[in-house]
């Protein structure tokens, strides 16, 4: 399955695309599209939410905001399990369509300690995800700050596992420096061209934003590390974990930084849930081991897309 973003040139979603626009390409050969779908598919959604005491001052707002989750993420007919991670991963409520539950065990989240295994919680995460029925769109939504310590699984292979099992990541970056420093003017990226322009190509086709131009013009070529991680099992990623994770599997990374809440981020990503194209094809069983390339292109002008770069296939 590859996950599908459509966006016109001012960002806005384009939903009236059908399957006879699309191609998707595996390793460079063509693949029959026999899976289409527009936001209608079932969701499983795994949220995973830092409570470690770095980020306790957060946690007030990461709880007011299970109304938004269960309401503009999960929708109608979604399923949802939370976890939580510090020192330890914990499950704090099994996949459920009890909206009621959900917002309860959000409402109830407990300040942890000072550990951050994060790429223990995104490996457990996939880990339940993969359990959940094929027909669902697995979906793991992380609410917590860049930072790992302690952790047992590297995070190139926790995004191996989650490729595999057709997990897209979407994150939510908190910043306990933001919540400090809220009034302060953060770092801005030099300006290369005129004022309101962005005259470098984004990554992975993406909507031209302040954050994309940032990234283009800082020299940060987040969609190559993301493979790079994947191919090479690695946890090479120094501050930027949770964007790393995002490109690699075709999801959004929304940090929290400035005046925009957890609410609003989640609002966001749940929007994009909902208007998301899916497109599944099966690949030839003979197909190498290594890294596979997914690429996908679209038959419309003005029409920038995002999906997953590829897959990675361990040796038999």
């Amino acid at each position: 399955m590859a996950p599908v973003t459509a966006r016109d040139r001012n960002g806005e979603l384009v939903l009236n695309l059908e399957q006879k626009d699309f191609k998707v390409f595996d390793n460079g050969v063509e693949q029959t599209i026999d899976h289409f779908d527009l936001g209608g598919d079932p969701l499983a959604i795994a949220l995973l939410v830092e409570t470690s005491s770095r980020v306790e001052p957060l946690l007030p707002a990461v709880r007011q905001s299970g109304i938004v989750f269960t309401q503009t993420v999960m929708g109608p007919t979604a399923d949802a399990a939370v976890l939580s991670y510090d020192d330890t991963v914990d499950i704090r409520q099994n996949f459920t369509g009890d909206t009621d539950l959900i917002e309860n065990t959000l409402h109830k989240l407990p300040a942890g300690t000072s550990g951050t295994r994060l790429y223990d919680g995104i490996a457990r995460g996939v880990t339940l995800l993969a359990a959940q029925p094929e027909r669902q769109r697995r979906i793991l939504l992380i609410v917590g700050e860049a930072v790992d310590s302690g952790s047992s699984t590297k995070l190139g292979v926790a995004l191996r596992e989650a490729e595999l099992a057709n997990v897209t990541i979407y994150t939510i970056g908190l910043s306990t420096t933001a919540a400090e420093f809220r009034t302060q003017k953060q770092y801005e990226a030099p300006s290369i061209g005129p004022p309101g322009t962005f005259p470098l190509p984004t990554p992975n086709g993406g909507p031209e934003t302040p954050q994309t131009e940032a990234q283009t013009q800082g020299n940060i070529d987040l969609m190559s590390l993301a493979i790079w991680v994947v191919q090479h099992a690695s946890n090479a990623v120094k501050n930027h974990a949770l964007e790393v994770a995002t490109d690699a599997t075709g999801g959004l990374h929304v940090p929290t930084m400035r005046d925009r809440s957890i609410e609003k981020a989640m609002d966001e990503i749940g929007g994009e849930l909902h208007a998301q194209y899916t497109l599944g094809y099966r690949p030839p069983g003979d197909e190498p081991s290594g890294f596979h390339e997914i690429r996908v292109t679209v038959d419309r002008p003005g029409v920038r897309i995002r999906t997953r770069p590829g897959y990675y296939l361990p040796p038999a």
